[in-house]
Order: structure tokens, then C-alpha cells, then sequence
């Protein structure tokens, strides 16, 4: 029997909905590494005005987006893994080759985004994290989640290993550490010089952010927590906590719950940095633990809501259009790429370190409408978004029909 994709009338509405949510914020977070230096991205001061309205963009930034969004589509990730090798597995086909096929692609794509067109890239990470999580999926949700938090806790011991010691290094390495958290004028010129510059400019120093993403970061923190919260995903499909079906009091209790222990673990970490003064040696490893953990109960408070809205609104304009982009989730999250790297890097308008937070938060909305009104117009002639037909038909090494039937 020959392996087919996902028809349309296979897919779960609710978790089409939750990845077009989650797609679309990742941007609030992404922008800041789109627009401005890399040292900004962790440490608000590092360039830039942070006063006013540009201190509570980044204030409203870390504390509802910032790994927040990134942790539901890594659950997401997680539930699909078990939703693809299940639909497989009910047509009779083993599916583990047709999945190893598939990370295979989304690995290549990864690095040609990462190498291409954008160091943040997280495709990779997921792609590797996916030959993994895939031998789990046969496991009860109990200890899936048990698991899971095993993983989460690896990355979190790491870092406050890494803190701890950090009185410990050498003065040479805690000198080129607090350079790379608030780099002198000099790099900051030279960082903006090469993103201003030409797309062929910038490979150097985007090879260079890449091979350390996809090494160091990916074995002492990405890695283990896109595991552990892909693992923690296939649990919450398990218990059909992504489907909708539990009632309107179960999600009210796990968003009350998520709210209420994210945030305070989120607000006590933004206070114990902000009286450290984002000093490196508290802010980036131990300060940073508060909301590692606290963007896990802030994610769940946003399943949950989204899960209730879709009870409420099923039919609403809302649901249909994040439903929509949620499709083209792959598609949505390379395009906010080109379109961001095109505004800001030297091959397009060059805007690099030109545009304060406030600015940044305005071209997110822009694109958020963009994608929200494009994907359901490209769904009504389209099956799949444009990367999501080039992955499928990678995947089963053959062209997948796009165009709907009229």
C-alpha cells in the first residue's frame, strides 16, 4: 500500500487553531532577533531606548510571549508525532520510515533557513528532536508527562550549573561572556554593518550563529526542552486535552492554574532581574529559570483559552481564520522570515537596528493581519500552503495535488 498525507477531512479543527495562534505570536519574540542586535534579544539595554513605551513593549514581550508561544508549538510538535504515526498505523502501514522520511526534509529546509536566510531558525532543532521523541510514542501519558519534565529539568540544571560556577571561570571567559551580553560599541557597529549589508555579507556571521545554535545551545538547552515539551504535547493529545472535548470547567481550572503559577514565577523573575540590573552573571543563567518554568503554566493558561474560545465561537471569524493559518503554520513561520529579513537586513530595506520596540510590535500586528486575511483566501483555491506541499511531497517523494477541485 502506498503511504498518503493527511486529507483534509482527517484533521483535528482545534489544533489547526492552536498552531495558527502559536505561529503568529512566536513573532512578538522572533522580531526583536529579526531588527535589532543579538544581545538585545536577552538583554533589554543592550541597544536601543528602554524607557517609556519601549520598556513596556519589552515588558509585555517577556512577560506574555517570550517562550510561550515557542512552548505550544514544541507540545504541538510532540502531538503530532503520535497523530501521524496513528493515522498511519490505522491504514495498516508502519509509519516510523514515512516519519524518519519526513524529519529527514524538515532537516534540510532547517538548514537552508538557518544558513540561507535566518540564524534563529528552530526547524532544525525540531527535526533532530523528532528521530528521538518518535520512540516514545507508544507510552501511557503519565509518563510521558513524567518524562517530559525529566528532559525540561535537564536544561534547567545546566544552566544553574553554568551560573553557579560562573564566580569559577577564568577572568578571559567571563570578560568575552559580558562582551557578548552588552558588546561594546565597536561589535555593536560591526553587528549592524553586516546585516545592513549585502545577503552575501551577512553568510559569515549567520554560518557562525548557526553552527552555534545547532551545537552548544541545542545540547545544554534547546534540545533538552523541545524534547521535554514535545514529550509533555503527546501526553496533552493523549488525554485529548488539544481536541476540545474536555468540558468548559476543565479548561476554566487549567487556565486559572496556568495563569496563576506562570505568572508569579514570571513577575518574581522580571523583579529579582531587574533589581540585579540584568547583570549577566545572575540575569542569563539563574535569572532566566523563572521563566523557563513560569512559560510552561502561561502556555497552558493559553491552550486553555483557546480551547474555550473554540467552544464558544466554533463558527466565528476568528476560529476559521486562525484555523486557516494554523495550516499553513510552515508556511506562515518561513514567510514572517522572508518578510522580516527583507524589511530589515541589507538586501532589502535595510532597516537593521533602525526601528525601537514600540515600531517592531506595530510590523507584527501588520503581518498578523496579513497572514490572518491571506491563508483562509489561499485555502479556498489551495489545499496546502506552498512549503507544506513541497514537505508532503518530499515526504512521499512524489507531487501531492494542491489545487482544490472546483
Amino acid at each position: 500500500m502506498k503511504t498518503q498525507p493527511t486529507q483534509l477531512n482527517e484533521r483535528i479543527i482545534s489544533i489547526d487553531v492552536l498552531r495558527g495562534f502559536a505561529v503568529l505570536g512566536i513573532l512578538i519574540m522572533n522580531i526583536q532577533s529579526f531588527s535589532m542586535i543579538g544581545a538585545a534579544y536577552f538583554f533589554p539595554t543592550a541597544y536601543g531606548d528602554f524607557t517609556g513605551l519601549n520598556k513596556w513593549t519589552w515588558i509585555f514581550s517577556h512577560v506574555l510571549a517570550d517562550s510561550k508561544f515557542m512552548a505550544i508549538f514544541s507540545m504541538l510538535f510532540g502531538a503530532g508525532v503520535v497523530l501521524f504515526s496513528d493515522r498511519l498505523n490505522s491504514k495498516g502501514i508502519k509509519g516510523l520510515g514515512v516519519h524518519y522520511r519526513r524529519m529527514f526534509w524538515l532537516l534540510v529546509i532547517g538548514l537552508a533557513h538557518a544558513y540561507l536566510l535566518w540564524q534563529g531558525d528552530i526547524l532544525v532543532a525540531y527535526a533532530i528532536c523528532g528521530l528521538l521523541v518518535v520512540l516514545f510514542r507508544k507510552k501511557k501519558p503519565g509518563s510521558l508527562l513524567v518524562i517530559g519534565f525529566v528532559f525540561l529539568a535537564i536544561a534547567s540544571l545546566i544552566y544553574l550549573m553554568f551560573g553557579y560556577s560562573m564566580p569559577m571561570w577564568p577572568e578571559e571567559s567571563i570578560v568575552e561572556f559580558k562582551n557578548d551580553w552588552m558588546p561594546p560599541a565597536e561589535a555593536v557597529q560591526h553587528e549592524l554593518e553586516i546585516f545592513r549589508g549585502s545577503w552575501v555579507n551577512q553568510l559569515p556571521a549567520r554560518a557562525e550563529e548557526s553552527i552555534m545554535m545547532q551545537t552548544f545551545v541545542f545540547f545544554t538547552f534547546i534540545g533538552w526542552r523541545s524534547l521535554g515539551l514535545m514529550l509533555v504535547g503527546m501526553a496533552l493529545y493523549k488525554w485529548k486535552v488539544f481536541s476540545a472535548q474536555h468540558s468548559k470547567a476543565f479548561y476554566f481550572r487549567m487556565a486559572a492554574i496556568g495563569l496563576v503559577l506562570g505568572l508569579v514565577l514570571i513577575l518574581f523573575g522580571l523583579q529579582k532581574n531587574q533589581q540585579a540590573n540584568f547583570a549577566v552573571e545572575y540575569s542569563f543563567f539563574i535569572g532566566s529559570q523563572y521563566n523557563y518554568w513560569g512559560s510552561i503554566g502561561l502556555a497552558m493558561f493559553y491552550i486553555a483559552v483557546i480551547m474555550l474560545l473554540i467552544k464558544a465561537f466554533f463558527n466565528g471569524w476568528l476560529i476559521k481564520s486562525l484555523k486557516a493559518v494554523g495550516q499553513m503554520a510552515f508556511t506562515n513561520y518561513l514567510l514572517q522570515t522572508i518578510i522580516c529579513t527583507f524589511l530589515f537586513y541589507g538586501h532589502g530595506f535595510g532597516l537593521y537596528g533602525r526601528i525601537e520596540r514600540t515600531g517592531q510590535i506595530l510590523i507584527v500586528l501588520a503581518i498578523w493581519v496579513l497572514q490572518m486575511v491571506a491563508s483562509p483566501i489561499w485555502l479556498k483555491y489551495f489545499k496546502y500552503g506552498p512549503f507544506e506541499w513541497l514537505w508532503r511531497s518530499l515526504t512521499y517523494w512524489r507531487f501531492q495535488p494542491i489545487k482544490r477541485q472546483v
